[in-house]
C-alpha cells in the first residue's frame, strides 16, 4: 500500500485490498487509520509522518478493526519517492498474523501464527450481504409505489437503521436551480425521543457542514472518534449533535448514481459501545448508495409535472 504523509491511502494491491475489505477505488483518498482498532491509530500516524520526513524506515504492530487473524497485523514502512513527485511517499507492506520480535530476540525470530478461521468475520460478511439484500428488495417495493424520491428515502432509512446503525438521517438535494437542501427524515434508538429527534428532524442541513460537502461536493466522508464537534452543527439548544449524541463513529455519503447529479445524503451515527464503522462496511454502504439514487432518479422521471 502506499500512503501519504498524513497515512492518508494513494494506492493499493490486490492483495491489501483482501486484507482490509475494501475496494481500492473506495480506499483512496481516506485515512488507513480508520481500518485500525483505535488504540494504534495515532501510532501509525507519526510514524508514517517520521518516515515521510525522512527519519529512516521502520516497524511496528497494528490491529484491524475487523480481524483476519486475532487482528494483530505487523506493518514496514518505507520512504519512496515516486518519479515526477516533489514530496515522499511511504511504502507500507503488512504481514497479517506476524508478531513483533519478543524481548531478546531479533526480527529473524519472528515466527507466523497459525493461521485459523475467523467465524466472527465469516458472520459478518453474510450480515452485510443480507443487508444489501434486504435494501435491494425494499428499493424494489417502493421505486414503483409513487411517493417519488422522498418515499425511496424512507424505505432505505428504515433498513438501515438499527441494524446497521443507531442514527439515519436523509437528506433531499435542491432541485436545479437555487434552493436549499430539505431533511426528509431521522430515526434515532428507541430512547430518543421527543424533543432529541424532533431536533434533529427540523435542523437545517445547510448548517451541517458534512452534508453541505455531500450535497455539493459529492465527498462521502468516514470518521470514527469524530474530532470536529460541530461538523453535523448543533442542535435547537446550541449543543454540538455529535457530543449531545455521543457519537463514536459516523458515516456521510452523497446519494450519486454514476456520473449525475448528487440527489440527497445519508448520514449514518453509531454511538456508545458499538463498534466503530470499518471500510468494508463504508464499501458496502457506498455500493448502497448507488442503488438509492438509481431509485430515486427513476421515481424523480415518472412523478408528474406540476399543473401549470
Amino acid at each position: 500500500m502506499l500512503l501519504d504523509r498524513d497515512a492518508v491511502v494513494r494506492r493499493m494491491n490486490f492483495t491489501a485490498t483482501q486484507l482490509f475489505h475494501t475496494r481500492a477505488g473506495y480506499a483512496t483518498g481516506r485515512p488507513l487509520t480508520a481500518a485500525l482498532r483505535r488504540d494504534g491509530q495515532a501510532a501509525l500516524r507519526s510514524q508514517v509522518a517520521a518516515v515521510a520526513r525522512g527519519e529512516g524506515d521502520r516497524s511496528l504492530t497494528v490491529w484491524l478493526s475487523q480481524p483476519p487473524v486475532h487482528g494483530e497485523v505487523r506493518v514496514t514502512l518505507a520512504a519512496l519517492r515516486p518519479p515526477g513527485e516533489p514530496h515522499p511517499a511511504v511504502l507500507a507492506t503488512f504481514q497479517p498474523g506476524v508478531a513483533g520480535p519478543s524481548a531478546g530476540e531479533g526480527a529473524a525470530g519472528v515466527r507466523p501464527q497459525e493461521s485459523r478461521p475467523d467465524l466472527g468475520e465469516v458472520s459478518r460478511h453474510a450480515e452485510l450481504l443480507d443487508l444489501v439484500d434486504d435494501m435491494t428488495a425494499a428499493l424494489l417495493r417502493a421505486a414503483p409505489a409513487g411517493g417519488g424520491p422522498e418515499a425511496v428515502l424512507a424505505a432505505a432509512s428504515e433498513v438501515l437503521h438499527g441494524r446497521f446503525a443507531d442514527w439515519v438521517i436523509a437528506d433531499l438535494a435542491p432541485e436545479a436551480g437555487p434552493g436549499n437542501p430539505r431533511r426528509v427524515m431521522a430515526l434515532g434508538p428507541r430512547e430518543a425521543v421527543g424533543d432529541r429527534t424532533a431536533s434533529l428532524a427540523e435542523q437545517d442541513p445547510a448548517d451541517c457542514p458534512l452534508v453541505v460537502d455531500a450535497l455539493y461536493e459529492g465527498a462521502s466522508a468516514l470518521r470514527v472518534s469524530p474530532v470536529e464537534a460541530e461538523a453535523f452543527g448543533r442542535d435547537a439548544t446550541g449543543a454540538p449533535v455529535l457530543v449531545r449524541e455521543e457519537v463514536t463513529s459516523l458515516l456521510c455519503i452523497p446519494l450519486r448514481a454514476g456520473a449525475g447529479p448528487v440527489l440527497g445524503a445519508l448520514t449514518l451515527f453509531r454511538t456508545g459501545g458499538r463498534g466503530a464503522f470499518e471500510m468494508a462496511e463504508a464499501g458496502v454502504a457506498d455500493r448502497i448508495s448507488r442503488h438509492v439514487a438509481l431509485a430515486m432518479a427513476r421515481t424523480a422521471e415518472r412523478a408528474p409535472a406540476p399543473e401549470a
